[in-house]
């Protein structure tokens, strides 16, 4: 499982002129079954993805896809854990901690 945080590095207003492609994106990335949660940060200064993948570079070449990237607008940190107790809802993500 993964946190990608994103920070923007730009104004909001290039930051909003990119918005609908990456909202697009996000719907793709729903629909592929890799992110399970996202969001604005408050203050919006960036977001969070809630993401699972079976590699770190699936993650890694997905988040250089993002329009924000390409767009040159926000950068990301990617963090891999191991989710070793989850919700309920999320059992079928969890992990052993070997």
């Amino acid at each position: 499982m993964f946190v990608l945080e994103l920070t923007y590095t730009a104004p909001l207003d290039a930051v909003d002129a990119a918005l609908s492609a990456h909202v697009a994106w996000l719907d793709e990335q729903y629909e592929k079954g890799l992110f399970l949660a996202s969001g604005r940060k408050n203050p919006r200064d960036g977001g969070v993805i809630l993401a699972v993948a079976d590699s770190r570079a699936e993650i890694e070449a997905v988040v250089a896809a993002d329009p924000f990237v390409t767009a040159g607008v926000c950068e990301y940190r990617v963090t891999e854990f191991t989710a070793t107790k989850t919700a309920p809802e999320l059992t079928r993500y969890r992990q052993s901690a070997s």
